[in-house]
C-alpha cells in the first residue's frame, strides 16, 4: 500500500503517530491553534466514507438562485440541503434519495433535471485489492424542479450497474442520454486482480439503462487503485478519463453523440511517463465555449519515485479539440505536500481555480504528500494557466484539528452571480466544512427571483445571408430559453447562432424563464441585400443562400438562390461530417470531389464543392444524398455572365492542413486564361461554428452558421495571367482543406 493512500481511512491514533513524528521529519507540528478559515458545518456519522469524497465527483449544484448540496444526514440518509446564506447554515429541505450508509454520489444540475448517481463504495489499493461486490446496486436518481422544491420523477430510481466501485460519475450529453463511468476490479488474491475501465449509457434522461460495457478501446485494463471520470464536452462529445498507474499514463477516449454506445471510441493518452499517472482526477468544461476545451485536474505518483521537490505533483491538462491535443501546466509540486485536487471554471474572471487538499499553515513540510489538514485555492488564467508557487490560499482550515480533506465542488461554471461554493469533510471530527466565495462583481441575488433578461448579438448588421451569434446575458440564473428571431425561426439553447438569409428588418426577442417566473428582451437585426461585386467581364453576382444541418441526416438540401436564371451558373459548397459520400442532383460537375479532412468513421470531415449552368426548368431546391447520416454545412451562390459552354477558366487548386493547429490555410496562385475571370475559392472546416475570413480582397457569399462549417468566396480579375496565391483566416486552430478556380466570362 502506498502512503499517499493512507488519509482515506485513517484513524485518530494515526493522526497522533504523525504528528510526533514530525519531530523526528524536521516538520513543525500543529500545536498551536491555527487560523480558522472558511465555515465549520453540521455533524455526520453512520456513513462509512468521508462524505465530500470520491475525487472526481461532484456533490453541489446551482439553480434558481441558490447553491444546493447532497449531503449525509445522520438517521436518515443522503438529502438534498439549500445553502441559506443569510444565516450560513445548511438547510434540509427533507427530500431524502439513498439511505444506504455504504454509498457515495455524484451529482448534475443539466437545467432542467437534477441526477444523483448513488453507487456503493469498495475501495482498492495496490497493496489491499478488493474486488467489486456483485448485488449492490448503483442507482440514478432523477428530479425536477418546481416552486423551490425537487420531485423524483416517475420510474425513478434506475439501476446503472449490480456492482459496487470506489468512484463513479455522470454526465449528460447533446441528445438526452446521460453517461455513468466507473472502475470494476474481479478476481481474487490466487488468480490474481483485473481492474477494467466500464461505461454505461441511457436514453430517456436516464430512464432506461442499456447492459454496462467495458470501454472498447486498447487499453481499458488499470490497476486496481485506478479510477475514471466522465464529461460532456464541445456541444457534441462525451469523454472518459482514468488513470492507469500500470503504464504511466492518464488515459482519454472520445465518443460523438449519436453513435452506437459500445463503439465509434477514439483513444489517446492525455498524459504519460514515469511516475505521470495517480487515482487523482478531476474533470470540467465549459459547454458554452465553442471550442470544447476540456480542463483536468490531475495527481502525479512523482512523490513516490523522486526526493526532487520541485517536480510536478498536481497537473492541469487541457484538451483542444480543434488541435485534438493536451497541453500540461503545474498547479503544485512534489515539495507542496498536495493532494486531491479538484477545479472550477470562474467565467467572471476567465479563470481555473483549482483546490486541494495541504498541510494547515502552521506546517511547513509533510511526512508524505497526502496527509489530511487545510483546503488551499490556486487560481490562473483559462486561456494560459500558469499558476503560482506555493500550496496557495487557505480558504478552509479548523484552528486545532488538522484533518479537513476530501474537497468538492459543483460542475457547473461559476460567476459573480453564482459565486462560488467549496465542501470538505473532517473525517476525525466528523464534520462538514465549506467556503462560500464572492467572485467579484454584483453580489449573488437572493433566491426566488425572475430572471432579467437580457442577451448581445453578434453582428447586428450586414448582408444576407448574415450569420449571427447570440449570447445570452440574462441575471438571476435562467433555467430555460426561448429565442424568437423575427423571421421564422427558433432556438431554445442558451447560445444559439442563426442566419438570416432575406433583407429586412427583424426583431430578435428571447424569453428568459425560471421557477420564479420569466421575462423578455428584443434587439433589432438590420440584414441589406447583397450588393453585386464590380462587373468583371460581364460576371455579376445574382444571389446567394446557405443552409446547415446540426443533426445528423442524409439528404442535403440547398435552396436556389433568389433572381437566379436560365443560363446563370451556380457554385456549391458542402462539407459533411465524418467520412459520407456524397451524391450530386443531376447537371452538377464535381469541382472538389470528397476532400479528406482527417476523415473516418468516428472523426473529421470531407469537402465538396460543385457548379452547374441553370435550365429553363431547374428545380426551385436541389437534395445530395449523403451516403451516411451525417451533420453539414453549405450553400451555393448564383452567377451571371458566366460562359456556359466552358464555365472554368483555369483548373481547380486544392490545400490541405488536417493538424488542427491550422489558423489560417494559403491556395496556390492559378492562371487565368481570359480577361474578366472571376476568381472563386472556398474553405471546409471540421469545425461546428464559424470561423473563418476571406483572403484580402475578396468577398465572402456565405458561410455555413452550423453543421459542419463551409464558406465560399470570389474577386473579379481583370486581366488574364497569374491571380497570386489566395489565403483564407480562422479564428481559432482548426483542420481545414481550401479549393480555388476561375469562372469564364461569356464574352
Amino acid at each position: 500500500m502506498k502512503l499517499r493512500h493512507f488519509p482515506r481511512r485513517m484513524g485518530q491514533a494515526l493522526v497522533v503517530a504523525l504528528v510526533l513524528a514530525a519531530s523526528i521529519l524536521g516538520v513543525p507540528g500543529a500545536a498551536v491553534a491555527d487560523t480558522v478559515y472558511g465555515t465549520q458545518g453540521m455533524a455526520y456519522s453512520g456513513v462509512a466514507n468521508p462524505p465530500t469524497s470520491d475525487k472526481p465527483q461532484s456533490k453541489l449544484w446551482w439553480n434558481d438562485g441558490s447553491w444546493w448540496a447532497d449531503m449525509w444526514k445522520t438517521g436518515t440518509g443522503w438529502s438534498i440541503y439549500r445553502l441559506d446564506r443569510t444565516s450560513n447554515s445548511w438547510v434540509d429541505t427533507g427530500v431524502v434519495n439513498d439511505t444506504r450508509g455504504s454509498t457515495l454520489a455524484d451529482t448534475l444540475w443539466d437545467g432542467t433535471h437534477l441526477f444523483i448517481a448513488s453507487h456503493v463504495v469498495t475501495v482498492s489499493t495496490d497493496g489491499s485489492p478488493k474486488p467489486s461486490l456483485s448485488g449492490q446496486p448503483a442507482k440514478l436518481y432523477r428530479y425536477s424542479y418546481s416552486g423551490g422544491k425537487y420531485t423524483l420523477d416517475s420510474g425513478f430510481p434506475t439501476t446503472i450497474t449490480n456492482n459496487s466501485s470506489e468512484s463513479m460519475t455522470i454526465d449528460a450529453d447533446s441528445v438526452g442520454g446521460v453517461w455513468a463511468t466507473w472502475t470494476q476490479v474481479g478476481g481474487n488474491s490466487t488468480s490474481g486482480f483485473t481492474n477494467t475501465v466500464y461505461v454505461n449509457y441511457s436514453t430517456n434522461n436516464g430512464g432506461t439503462w442499456g447492459t454496462p460495457f467495458v470501454l472498447p478501446v486498447a487499453s481499458p485494463n488499470p490497476a486496481p487503485d485506478d479510477i475514471s471520470a466522465v464529461v460532456a464536452f464541445g456541444g457534441g462529445q462525451i469523454g472518459v478519463m482514468w488513470s492507469d498507474q500500470l503504464t504511466d499514463t492518464m488515459w482519454w477516449a472520445t465518443h460523438a453523440d449519436g453513435k452506437p454506445a459500445n463503439s465509434n471510441w477514439k483513444l489517446q493518452p492525455a498524459l504519460r511517463g514515469n511516475g505521470q499517472a495517480d487515482d487523482h482526477l478531476n474533470l470540467k468544461t465549459l459547454q458554452a465555449d465553442t471550442s470544447g476545451r476540456v480542463f483536468a485536474a490531475v495527481k502525479t505518483s512523482l512523490n513516490d519515485t523522486s526526493s526532487n521537490k520541485t517536480l510536478p505533483q498536481l497537473i492541469l491538462l487541457v484538451f483542444k479539440p480543434g488541435t485534438g491535443a493536451f497541453t500540461q501546466s503545474t498547479i503544485a509540486t512534489t515539495g507542496d505536500c498536495v493532494s486531491r485536487p479538484q477545479i472550477v471554471l470562474d467565467t467572471q474572471n476567465n479563470l481555473v481555480r483549482a483546490f486541494h487538499t495541504a498541510p494547515p499553515t502552521s506546517v511547513s513540510g509533510c511526512a508524505f504528500s497526502g496527509v489530511a489538514g487545510s483546503i488551499y485555492e490556486k487560481t490562473a488564467s483559462m486561456d494560459n494557466p500558469v499558476f503560482g508557487s506555493g500550496r496557495g490560499t487557505p480558504i478552509m482550515q479548523a484552528a486545532s484539528s488538522s484533518n479537513i480533506n476530501d474537497v468538492t465542488t459543483s460542475k457547473q461554471s461559476v460567476n459573480n452571480t453564482t459565486g462560488l461554493v467549496v465542501m470538505a469533510s473532517d473525517n476525525v471530527a466528523k464534520r462538514y466544512w465549506f467556503s462560500d466565495r464572492p467572485l467579484g462583481g454584483t453580489p449573488p441575488p437572493p433566491a426566488g427571483q425572475a430572471p432579467v433578461a437580457s442577451f448581445t448579438a453578434n453582428p447586428t448588421t450586414g448582408t444576407a445571408p448574415l450569420n449571427v451569434t447570440f449570447t445570452d446575458t440574462s441575471t438571476n440564473t435562467p433555467t430555460s430559453w426561448a429565442w424568437d428571431f423575427g423571421d421564422g425561426g427558433t432556438a431554445t439553447v442558451q447560445n444559439p447562432a442563426h442566419s438570416y438569409a432575406a433583407a429586412g428588418s427583424y426583431t430578435a426577442k428571447l424569453t428568459a424563464t425560471n421557477s420564479t417566473g420569466s421575462s423578455s428582451a428584443t434587439a433589432t437585426i438590420t440584414v441589406s441585400s447583397t450588393p453585386p461585386p464590380p462587373t468583371s467581364g460581364g460576371i455579376t453576382v445574382v444571389n446567394a443562400n446557405t443552409a446547415n444541418s446540426g443533426t445528423a441526416v442524409t439528404t442535403a438540401t440547398l435552396a436556389v438562390p433568389a433572381g437566379t436564371a436560365a443560363g446563370d451558373v451556380l457554385v456549391a459548397a458542402i462539407t459533411v461530417d465524418l467520412n459520407p459520400g456524397l451524391t450530386a442532383p443531376a447537371g452538377w460537375t464535381a469541382m472538389v470531389n470528397g476532400q479528406s479532412i482527417n476523415s473516418s468513421s468516428t472523426a473529421g470531415a470531407r469537402a465538396y464543392a460543385y457548379y452547374k449552368v441553370v435550365g429553363a426548368s431547374d428545380p426551385a431546391t436541389y437534395n445530395w444524398t449523403l451516403s451516411s447520416a451525417a451533420k453539414w454545412g453549405g450553400g451555393i451562390t448564383a452567377y451571371r455572365g458566366v460562359n456556359n459552354a466552358t464555365p472554368l477558366d483555369s483548373p481547380v487548386v486544392t490545400a490541405a492542413d488536417t493538424s488542427y493547429s491550422a489558423t489560417s490555410i494559403t491556395v496556390g496562385s492559378i492562371t487565368t486564361a481570359t480577361n474578366g475571370a472571376m476568381l472563386i475559392g472556398g474553405v471546409g472546416c471540421d469545425c461546428s461554428a464559424p470561423v473563418v475570413t476571406a483572403p484580402s480582397g475578396w468577398t465572402e457569399r456565405w458561410e455555413a452558421a452550423a453543421g459542419q462549417i463551409a464558406e465560399q468566396a470570389d474577386k473579379p480579375q481583370a486581366t488574364a495571367g497569374a491571380s497570386g496565391t489566395a489565403t483564407w483566416t480562422l479564428s481559432a486552430a482548426r483542420a481545414v482543406v481550401a479549393w480555388r478556380t476561375a469562372l469564364k466570362p461569356a464574352a
